[in-house]
């Protein structure tokens, strides 16, 4: 015998229901607070039950909410099975016309699923990586949070003085752009600066601008059609502060997601192209790889497989389904791209699709592929990435 039990997890409270194989209902939805009572609550309910019965628990998976019940799941012995939102949505669809959704109808639909599969439990050595993936998610937001600033900066320099940000081959990323921006800020300081500016300069930045072309940028600055404000100036001055405090917490925690990273012994940073960082984003996104029985499954969770569609003598591949780890997804396709400078053998493939008249976006999606099964060969072989063996 088999009990089916189903947890449906929200911010405050989750829902709890019980059924056997037969569909007979052994416990009927009751709810229990998201804190230690609550799980008490649960824990002592499934105690209750018979413990020569075999237990199967399925819960959706819905991000941070659920993660304290799952590792107290854990702790007690309980195995359980994460469930795609969407699967449970369509399966819902599929059972019923009528548009209902309450927390007791979730909770008794996702019994039912589970009894219709093989059950798949969660394992448990993916909670080392829960960490990891907190990190690099906290460091993607900061980033792009600093991105905002930048583009802010740019705006407020467009109106006071639009010629800086173009004589800058790198933009903002030159350090001697940000230099002048926090020393001098406006465009009548930067025409004031005179040898002895020039020569602080150099001392403080590696590389800096050469004599001939410091000289050009105070004419450019005599000559800007931009219009000095006081209020526009705070605020610029108030978005570069912003944006070095981002920076250095960026900084702080690459460091630290590199130290996770490196302690895992794991072998994605060994393909050329790809950096600690994108490693172990890619990394916190998969779990553990076990989880995967092929490839095909981790190009499913990464939402890289294309759509199949095939009826009567009709058949053929439509768009990719992006319904995978858009977190991942896109570190894979920054990481396709890094494919084309490191490794000739993912250029001639790129070019191959490419001549068969394929859009850039899509020829890279097909290195993301290759990066997926290679990715997949790597952790599962325990193996470091050698060129000689790729394809």
């Amino acid at each position: 015998m088999t009990y089916f039990i189903d947890l449906d997890i929200s911010k405050y409270k989750h829902d709890c229901f019980v059924m056997n194989e037969y569909g007979d209902v052994i416990l009927e939805t009751f709810s229990f607070d998201n804190n230690i009572i609550g799980f008490n609550t649960l824990l002592n309910e499934l105690q209750k039950l018979d413990p020569s019965f075999e237990k199967k628990i399925g819960l959706e998976a819905t991000g941070h909410y659920g993660l304290n019940l799952k590792i107290f799941l854990e702790k007690n012995n309980f195995s359980y099975m994460e469930i795609n939102p969407i699967l449970i949505n369509q399966f819902s669809k599929a059972t019923t016309l009528r548009r209902t959704k309450t927390d007791k109808k979730d909770a008794s639909l996702i019994a039912l699923y589970i009894s219709t599969m093989t059950y798949k439990p969660y394992l448990n050595s993916s909670y080392h990586l829960q960490c990891l993936k907190s990190l690099c998610r906290m460091r993607w937001s900061l980033v792009e949070e600093r991105t905002r600033y930048l583009v802010y900066m740019t705006n407020i320099l467009d109106q006071i003085f639009p010629e800086f940000k173009p004589f800058f081959s790198n933009g903002f990323k030159s350090s001697t752009a940000m230099y002048l921006i926090e020393n001098y800020t406006t465009a009548s300081k930067i025409a004031r600066m005179n040898i002895d500016s020039y020569n602080k300069m150099k001392a403080q930045l590696r590389h800096t601008l050469s004599y001939a072309r410091f000289l050009e940028l105070k004419q450019l600055a005599k000559d800007t059609v931009g219009n000095e404000d006081e209020i526009l100036t705070y605020q610029l001055k108030t978005y570069l502060e912003l944006f070095k405090e981002l920076d250095t917490r960026i900084n702080e925690i690459e460091s630290l997601i590199a130290s996770e990273y490196l302690g895992l012994h794991c072998h994605i940073h060994t393909i050329p192209g790809i950096g600690v960082i994108s490693a172990a984003t890619i990394l916190s996104e998969i779990g553990n790889i076990e989880r995967f029985e092929t490839a095909n499954q981790l190009l499913s969770f990464a939402g890289l497989e294309p759509s199949v569609i095939e009826s009567g003598t009709m058949s053929f591949k439509g768009k990719m389904v992006k319904h995978g780890s858009s977190n991942l997804r896109r570190v894979l396709m920054n990481c396709a791209e890094m494919q084309l400078v490191h490794n000739p053998k993912f250029y001639d493939y790129y070019l191959k699709k490419k001549n068969e008249g394929k859009h850039h976006r899509v020829c890279l999606s097909h290195i993301a592929k290759k990066v997926v099964r290679i990715i997949f060969y790597l952790e599962r072989n325990d193996c470091d990435y050698d060129s000689h063996k790729v394809r």
